[in-house]
């Protein structure tokens, strides 16, 4: 399919996005091996909380409502999966993956986890060599564990695990094996990244300490399931609100948005740029903050985002760099060779592709530069089969000259399949074909 954007258009409104998709995987996860029921309301429906849900039907558990975004979970009550009777295919998403591999660890029985083409390329090493000193054997493609991964699960013990690269699914998928085994599980990043799994483990139950950069789970844990509505999700937001933040006149306000801290280092970034940014209306919904969030346009100036804003903002880089092409002065993305190993090669993506519309931009091995004042021109780009891609060339396209057409957009219901109708919404001239 290809998603055409009509240039030049001045985002107004209030909107909502859809149930967080971090959080939504969380639940379900922890719903299945929690003991009795786990209401789950606002569930985001996409494709890659659809490969979770699957993957846990196909392990034996019983969920009700799958494809709504009220969902019910009956937990199994710990290491009590049935062993799949086939693969357990994750689709595109390495969330699905990384933190099945997690729980499988336990499981005293050979499972195989497959995705698509793009997850393939992905590597699980980071989640693997921790969850083999704990005892399971895993095995992969390549010294990096690129999928298809076999997994045996054993009886684990607790490891005490620094983490190489500040990562929130791979310090989850140690947290979810440490749930099972006798003793405390410690892990330790070198920056924050997103805490959910944290909170959520303490909404069914788990005793978990935190200090610093520092994460302690204490094993054999007894989960019970619970009732959560899931936030709306920040990233899914940040590609209205940074596209305001580049019009000048433009207003936008997102409504019901998580604003964790560990989510929103964007809105820290478009207010160093220049940007308006007001949140308002804070509360706390399923252990986790909430509020609206309104963005108010101006001319943007060139910033360097890196070090410890990069876990914050990692999905965010893409259209925060499609912004940057038309702010004062230079912008620097560094420290985020991260981008390289996502759906698709995030940095080469965004640099090819934004040099079609007229960007000046430079590729960097760990990031871009990119000059701004640009005057961008439409054009036809290419998604790379990645949700963010298809939907930050998009907002480039906003900002540019003309029409511009995404090639390959249907990718976009990987997250936000609601992406043209939101867009629509706030005044934007928007088509799928």
């Amino acid at each position: 399919m290809r998603l055409k954007v009509l240039g030049r258009a001045k985002l107004k409104g209030d909107f909502f996005v859809p149930g967080d998709k971090s959080i939504s995987h969380r639940a379900l996860l922890l719903g299945a091996i929690a003991e009795g029921e786990t209401i789950v309301g606002n569930c985001l429906v996409a494709e890659d909380v659809l490969s979770t849900a699957h993957c846990l039907q196909s392990l034996g558990v019983r969920i009700e409502g799958v494809g709504t975004e009220n969902v019910k979970v009956y937990g199994v009550g710990g290491a009590n999966f049935s062993k799949p009777d086939s693969n357990l295919d994750c689709g595109n998403s390495g969330t699905t993956m990384r933190l099945l591999m997690g729980l499988l660890a336990a499981h005293e029985f050979e499972s195989w986890l497959i995705g698509d083409a793009s997850l393939q390329k992905r590597p699980m090493d980071r989640v693997a060599i921790p969850l083999q000193k704990m005892g399971a054997k895993i095995e992969g493609r390549t010294e990096r564990f690129l999928p298809p991964i076999r997994m045996h699960g054993a009886k684990l013990k607790p490891i005490e695990w620094a983490l190489p690269i500040a990562s929130a699914q791979a310090k989850s998928a140690i947290l979810l094996a440490g749930l099972f085994v006798d003793g405390t599980t410690i892990v330790q990043e070198p920056a924050l990244s997103r805490d959910h799994t944290e909170r959520m483990l303490r909404a069914f139950g788990a005793k978990v300490v935190v200090r610093n950069l520092t994460v302690a789970v204490f094993g054999k844990a007894r989960l019970r399931g619970t009732k959560l509505v899931v936030p709306n999700d920040p990233s899914s937001a940040a590609f209205f609100l940074c596209a305001a933040a580049a019009m000048t006149d433009a207003e936008v306000t997102a409504l019901s948005i998580s604003v964790n801290p560990t989510r929103i280092g964007y809105l820290d970034v478009l207010r160093h740029m220049g940007a308006t940014v007001i949140i308002h209306n804070e509360r706390t919904q399923a252990g986790e903050p909430v509020a609206d969030v309104t963005v108010q346009g101006s001319k943007l100036n060139g910033v360097t985002v890196a070090g410890e804003l990069i876990p914050r903002t990692i999905d965010e880089l893409p259209v925060l760099a499609a912004i940057a092409t038309v702010a004062e002065g230079t912008t620097i993305i560094k420290d985020a060779q991260e981008l390289r190993v996502k759906e698709s090669d995030r940095i080469a993506a965004i640099v090819s592709e934004l040099r079609k519309l007229g960007a000046q931009v430079e590729e960097l091995p760990d990031g871009m530069v990119i000059y701004g004042n640009s005057k961008l021109s439409g054009a036809e780009v290419e998604s790379h089969g990645d949700h963010r891609i298809a939907m930050a060339l998009a907002i480039a396209g906003l900002l540019a000259e003309g029409e511009t057409i995404v090639n390959n957009a249907n990718c976009v219901a990987i997250s936000f399949p609601q992406f043209p109708k939101v867009l629509s919404s706030l005044g934007v001239e928007v088509e799928m074909t």
